[in-house]
Order: C-alpha cells, then sequence, then structure tokens
C-alpha cells in the first residue's frame, strides 16, 4: 500500500503529504482521494515496487493481500501474452474457452469438500453479488420463496456494490447509502475474542455465546425467511485478521444445517492460501460450506478474477429445476484472465507455496511477538498463515483506544512507508467507530531477511508514534 491508498475501508480526512507527494488537481484519473495523489509504481519486481522518485518500497501487504507470488513474474506474463493472442474475449452466453474450463477444473480437481462449479467474475464484489443471488435462486428453485434475508456480522467486510455493501457493516463505507442497499439483512456479533469475548469467560463459553446469539438472532427473523448466513472464515481488512474461536465455524454450519439456511464463507482476502492452508475454513473440522467466495489470490494481481464456488448440493437444486443460473456478466470467465489466473494457481502448487505460506506464517508470528512484546501501543497480535495484524491501544491494561482524530494506525503505516515498507492500515477496528490496526500479508515468497527487514521497520514505526502520542 502506498501512503494514501486504503482499500477496503472508507478514507478518513486525509493525511498531511509526506515531502515529494503530488496533489491529485493536475491529472484526470479519479484517485481515491481528491487532494493527495498515491505514490507512482514504475515497476515491481517480486516484493519491491519501484517509485517514479527513485525509491524502492518492501510490499509487505501484497497490495491488499493480493500478491501472492509477488510482482513480475515472468510465467505469468507468458501465459497472458499466449492467451492474448489465442483469444481475447468471447461472450459466455454462446462460447467458452479452454482457459476458463482448464482455470475450473484444476481449482476444483476431485470437488474438493464437495464443491462443484465455479464460476468466473472480476471482482471480490461482483463475487459476493452473484453468491447472493444463487443462494436467493436456490431456494427460488425450490419453492421457498419466503426467504429473503441474510444474516452476516458486525465489523465484516464483504465487498462495495450495493448488495454485498448490504451485507457488510463497514460502518463508515455505507455513510452515504443508508436506506439505498437491500433491507433485508441483519448482522451478529464477530468472533472477535479480543475485544468481545467477556472477562473470565473461556473460549469455549465464548463460542457457545455467539452461536447462542445466531441462533436466537435465525429464530428472531424467522428461520423460513433466512437464506443464508456468510461469513469470512477469518476476519479481513475491517477488524483485522480475526481466527475464529475453535469450534466456532463447526457451530455455525450445525446451525444453518438445522433450520435450512445456507452458508456462504468469504474468503476473498483469506483464501487461496493465504492463511496456510488453500481453504481457510479447512482448519476446522466437519465444515463444508455451500458457497465459497475467493478473488484476490486468486489471480495474485496479474489480473482481475473473483469466483463463487458452489457445492453439488446447490447446483444439483438449479439441475433439478431450470437448468440455469440467472445472472450473468459481459466480462465472467474472461479468456486471458482465466488463463493468468491458472499459471499463478499452477505456481502456487507445483512449488508448495501453501505450505510454504504456513510454514514462514510461523516464523512471522514468532518474529512479531517477540520483536512487539516491549511496545505500550500493541495490544494483540493475532493471525494465521501469512495474514497478520497488530491492533493498537492506548493502554493495554483497559484496551482503550486511541482518539479516532489520531489515525495512530495510519500514522504508523505512513512512518514504516517513509522507511522503505508498505503496510497496509484500518481504523475504526472495534466497532466502525473507533480503534487501529495494520496488517501484514507479504506474498509466500517472502524471504526470512524480508521478514526480518518487515518487523524491524514496523517496529521502528510504532515506536517512533508511541514518542508521538503516548
Amino acid at each position: 500500500m502506498s501512503p494514501h491508498s486504503h482499500a477496503d475501508t472508507t478514507t478518513p480526512p486525509a493525511p498531511v503529504p509526506p515531502p515529494g507527494s503530488r496533489t491529485a488537481e493536475g491529472t484526470h484519473l479519479m484517485h481515491r482521494s481528491l487532494k493527495v495523489e498515491p505514490a507512482m509504481v514504475e515497476s515491481a519486481s517480486r516484493l519491491t515496487l519501484h517509485l517514479s522518485d527513485g525509491r524502492a518500497v518492501l510490499d509487505a501487504c501484497g497490495g491488499a493481500a493480493v500478491a501472492i507470488i509477488g510482482h513480475g513474474n515472468d510465467e505469468v506474463a507468458k501465459a497472458m501474452a499466449r492467451q492474448a493472442a489465442r483469444v481475447s474475449y468471447v461472450h459466455t452466453q454462446s462460447y467458452t474457452t479452454p482457459a476458463a474450463e482448464d482455470l475450473a477444473n484444476f481449482l476444483l480437481e476431485g470437488s474438493p469438500h464437495g464443491l462443484e462449479k465455479a464460476f468466473f467474475v472480476c471482482s471480490g464484489s461482483e463475487a459476493v453479488e452473484a453468491a447472493l443471488k444463487l443462494a436467493r435462486q436456490y431456494f427460488y428453485e425450490k419453492g421457498e420463496t419466503q426467504r429473503v434475508h441474510f444474516v452476516s456480522r458486525k465489523q465484516s467486510y464483504h465487498g462495495n456494490t450495493m448488495g454485498s455493501l448490504s451485507v457488510s457493516s463497514n460502518l463508515a463505507r455505507k455513510v452515504p447509502y443508508q436506506d439505498f442497499g437491500y433491507q433485508h439483512v441483519s448482522h451478529v456479533s464477530p468472533a472477535y475474542a479480543y475485544r468481545y469475548k467477556r472477562d473470565g469467560e473461556t473460549m469455549e463459553d465464548f463460542t457457545t455465546r455467539l452461536l447462542e446469539e445466531l441462533e436466537t438472532e435465525f429464530l428472531s427473523v424467522g428461520p423460513s425467511r433466512v437464506i443464508a448466513f456468510i461469513a469470512e472464515p477469518v476476519g479481513g481488512a475491517t477488524a483485522g485478521c480475526l481466527p475464529p474461536p475453535p469450534g466456532y465455524l463447526r457451530g455455525v454450519r450445525a446451525l444453518c444445517d438445522k433450520y435450512g439456511i445456507l452458508l456462504i464463507l468469504d474468503e476473498i482476502m483469506c483464501g487461496t492460501g493465504r492463511c496456510g492452508t488453500y481453504f481457510a475454513f479447512e482448519q476446522e473440522d466437519g465444515v463444508t460450506p455451500d458457497l465459497v467466495t475467493v478473488a484476490k489470490g486468486l489471480g495474485g494481481g496479474y489480473c482481475s478474477i473473483a469466483a463463487v464456488l458452489a457445492h453439488k448440493r446447490v447446483v444439483d437444486v438449479l439441475r433439478r429445476g431450470t437448468s440455469s443460473f440467472n445472472h450473468g456478466h459481459t466480462y465472467q470467465a474472461h479468456p486471458i484472465a482465466c488463463a493468468t489466473a491458472l499459471a499463478v494457481q499452477t505456481i502456487v502448487r507445483r512449488d508448495g507455496l501453501v505450505a510454504r505460506c504456513a510454514a514462514m506464517g510461523r516464523l512471522l508470528e514468532a518474529k512479531l511477538r517477540a520483536a512487539l512484546a516491549g511496545c505500550p501501543s500493541v495490544g494483540d497480535v493475532r493471525g494465521r498463515g501469512l495474514f497478520w495484524a497488530v491492533e493498537f491501544v492506548r493502554d493495554r491494561e483497559t484496551k482503550e483506544t486511541f482518539d479516532p482524530a489520531v489515525t495512530f494506525g495510519i500514522k504508523v503505516q505512513q512512518t514504516a512507508f517513509e522507511g522503505g515498507v508498505a503496510i497496509y492500515p484500518g481504523w475504526t477496528t472495534v466497532d466502525g467507530t473507533k480503534g487501529d490496526h495494520i496488517l501484514l500479508a507479504p506474498p509466500f515468497t517472502v524471504t526470512e531477511e524480508e521478514l526480518d527487514t518487515i518487523v524491524r521497520v514496523l517496529k521502528e514505526a510504532i515506536t517512533t508514534q508511541e514518542r508521538i502520542h503516548m
């Protein structure tokens, strides 16, 4: 991330630009901020971004947990070029391509976890939108047309189109669009132990309470009106790398089965190996989602691609009914995107990068915990694989947050950027109004030496801001 690009969260008042930044007035490109133009990246290779001012920046967050194999991979570039030379585009109403078929077959070889069909689109938001519509059509085909409601979680993020934003709970992003989205949505507590587990409560007790709350919500809405429960198996950018407590996902699956409700697991940020297993939900036995959304790591940043992966039980209902999915996009299953994603995923599988992600993740965790143990602003260090967050507090004992006006996490990000390391900032972490964190999600190809640099620069950035604000 550059010091002024904030993916998956709403931009706060623009911070003062560092020396050398340009204003955004002289360009016709609509940037995220109309005041400050982002840093210009001239080229990138492996983990290094080369800026137009001559600086080199280590990409410790993969952009937005996207660049799983790093930048500038020649094998992927050649696959893109080959596909462009063969066929660059066809419309899926009439045609398919080997690239799209091969990617789907590669991802779903042997129907892992019962997942049978892949529907390829261009972004994570589109994938969630498609999953919501597919879930609704599933019940429409079954004649259960009264099912119109979705249950989601607070401090969640599922996308920025109107349907995906409606099931999200990133409050700041929704401010201009109140009463503008899908209304049949409710939200329950997040699986956020650091903030939501009560004093004296065990993790088992916390899991039980979360599941009881979810069941109560199903009953309050009326189970026969609920289409699906949607959740990130490991929470993403809004609250920062939240692993669920033991037994939570398994309990959610059991509740959905009890009431005939679908389970949508959003793995756009935490999936495709990012948490140390290919699917993040695989780390809890007995969890089989009905629909899974994947995106960021699918194309590794080399193309715009995302997917909904559908379980056989969902597809079978459509087969017995209309035999079609009543949804589509001009650029779905785009052949260049599919060929590119297949090249990325081939490298991930061939080179054992998911296992490498798990191993390097254990190393990163150890280094973070050792380096940051003495930082008074570090309240929590959490994550899985190469997906880690540091949550900041003004007081460790009380977990008091910094005043939002301080923008502590953003200032840590800016300081780290000036030190040559790009990290991912988050704010309104706790409840949509307050709290700060940063997120680390380097490519799976990161070396131990690079991890050392990332952790060293991060600690220096934190201690710099502690001297100013504590």
